[in-house]
């Protein structure tokens, strides 16, 4: 299970990819018409080889679609992730053993796909995908590339979500997802997502329900981002900003270990 792209929720498509493509310095993005089924408008931005997407109801009715909904309740936030899974066969005989149930599946020659009920993992929507080969993503469009250099090396580090229980809802991550128990980590509790991870941290707001908080990130230049977003407008504290009602924790690429000679 490796953590391969996160999505906002938002209700100003436009304003809100410009803002994230300015302060993170990321391309044009990519808009699926796919997901016109969800009644959805979206943008799409790589980044290493992992991906950013941003969703916004594509008609006037709010309640028409879940995303409207999520944001009448929520406003702007984080929204869903998305894993990339190795066995998505033995993953869906797990959820069905689990009576996880499945609310959107998709099955492609080159990417196959579970969406999760959000209500039976709890937090955020999960999905699980499959794609053939493994580096290859539809979801990002037909012609993402990863970039040459440190931007190339960006990546997105993990998920934060907030509970009243955290340490019940990194269990039941852990046990949806098949993956080992999570550990403590400071007032909440840490699962192992492949080369990242979900933090579970106890609620601000325990009426609030189980959420998504925030993202955390491994950027080429930490301080160039936190700038930007600074002229943005957005509150920043520490090595943390304020975009789309999640919190984004910004780490530096660790350096390249050189090769060690026979």
């Amino acid at each position: 299970m490796r953590i391969r792209q996160i999505v906002f929720a938002a209700a100003e498509l436009q304003r809100s990819s410009d803002l994230i493509a300015q302060v993170f310095g990321l391309g044009t993005p990519y808009a699926d018409p796919g997901v016109a089924e969800f009644g959805i408008a979206n943008a799409v931005f790589s980044i290493g080889d992992q991906f950013i997407e941003v969703i916004s109801p594509a008609g006037p009715g709010l309640t028409d679609t879940a995303c409207g909904r999520h944001l009448q309740r929520h406003g702007d936030s984080g929204y869903m992730l998305i894993l990339q899974t190795a066995d998505l066969d033995a993953d869906r005989a797990r959820f069905a053993a689990l009576g996880v149930r499945t609310v959107w599946q998709s099955d492609h020659a080159d990417i196959r796909a579970s969406h999760l009920h959000p209500k039976d993992i709890g937090g955020a929507i999960v999905s699980v995908d499959q794609p053939q080969p493994p580096a290859s993503w539809r979801w990002g469009g037909p012609d993402w590339r990863v970039a040459p250099g440190d931007a190339g090396r960006q990546c997105l580090r993990g998920i934060t979500l907030r509970s009243a229980q955290p340490q019940a809802l990194a269990q039941r991550w852990a046990q949806v997802l098949g993956l080992a128990d999570p550990s403590a980590q400071g007032p909440g509790w840490r699962l192992g997502l492949g080369d990242g991870f979900a933090d579970f941290m106890p609620a601000d707001d325990a009426t609030r329900g189980d959420s998504v908080a925030g993202f955390s990130l491994a950027v080429a230049d930490p301080e160039a981002v936190l700038a930007r977003a600074r002229s943005c407008g957005l509150a920043v504290k520490g090595n943390s900003l304020a975009l789309l009602g999640a919190a984004l924790e910004l780490t530096a690429l660790q350096p390249l270990q050189p090769l060690q000679s026979a």
